[in-house]
């Protein structure tokens, strides 16, 4: 083969409809890009999806771009649908958050609530938030009596698998509660188990200001005193229920008729 030949090389064979196709690709592409024009200013919520996609790896071909571009249209659109469809299903109203299993859970607890007459329970942030909410126990008999004593819970999301948070607001001469709020309680600490729920958690409380133990304390002082002086304890746990100073602690008022 003489070098003439070597450096011969062959015509590529056109197509003849090779025009028609690009042509008919680039009218799809531009009709395409109009509508796309069009959703961008009648929905502007689209902006950024569509931003997005214009922003990426382009395709090769027209045609191929076109057709692209039309599903990813075609996808916003049924987003749209989508949103629309629970939208109706709230009744017009904002989406519905899902509810994790500890919530799930918490419902259960709260429809099944067998409050002792002692104590009530309020929810501050509402329906919408049930994992915090407040307890009261006002105890009609003991050390106690005619107190008011407010508790926060703080469920976590891994309830029941995991006790609540709990803190006591009202500052207590007590010797299972500390000055910070600390509650000492079986229940939420060492023999919490996910068989139990809030009302064992409520009857676990008022019982601690019926029975306060001496033996189990935060409060080693209170503790102490008990032991040793239950006279002395009890004229010290009215004076702080009042709002008096004991020792070197001044006492919120919480006791509604002090001299009954």
């Amino acid at each position: 083969m003489s070098a003439y030949q070597k450096k011969k090389k062959k015509k590529p064979i056109q197509n003849p409809n090779s025009s028609r196709s690009n042509n008919s690709g680039g009218r799809v592409h531009v009709v395409v890009v109009i509508l796309f024009r069009y959703i961008i200013k009648s929905h502007p919520t689209f902006s950024r999806a569509i931003n997005s996609i214009l922003k990426s790896k382009p395709v090769k071909g027209s045609l191929s771009a076109a057709f692209s571009l039309q599903g990813s249209m075609i996808r916003l659109f049924k987003v749209k649908e989508k949103q629309k469809e629970n939208y109706l299903a709230n009744g017009g109203g904002p989406p519905v958050k899902k509810q994790t299993a500890g919530e799930l859970r918490l419902n259960k607890d709260i429809a099944e609530l067998n409050l002792p007459q002692t104590c009530t329970i309020e929810f501050p942030n509402g329906k919408d938030d049930l994992m915090n909410f407040e307890v009261s126990v006002k105890p009609d008999e003991g050390y106690y009596k005619d107190g008011k004593f407010l508790f926060t819970f703080q469920v976590p999301p891994m309830y029941p698998h995991e006790p609540p948070k709990v803190k006591c607001k009202t500052t207590v001469l007590h010797p299972n509660i500390d000055l910070e709020g600390s509650v000492c309680l079986n229940v939420l600490r060492e023999d919490w188990k996910p068989v139990l729920n809030i009302n064992t958690i409520i009857y676990g409380l008022t019982h601690l200001f019926t029975e306060p133990n001496p033996e189990d304390p935060l409060n080693h002082e209170a503790a102490k005193l008990l032991r040793d002086n239950p006279y002395e304890f009890e004229s010290n746990v009215r004076f702080a229920m009042e709002g008096r100073r004991v020792g070197n602690t001044w006492y919120t008022r919480c006791i509604e008729n002090p001299y009954d």
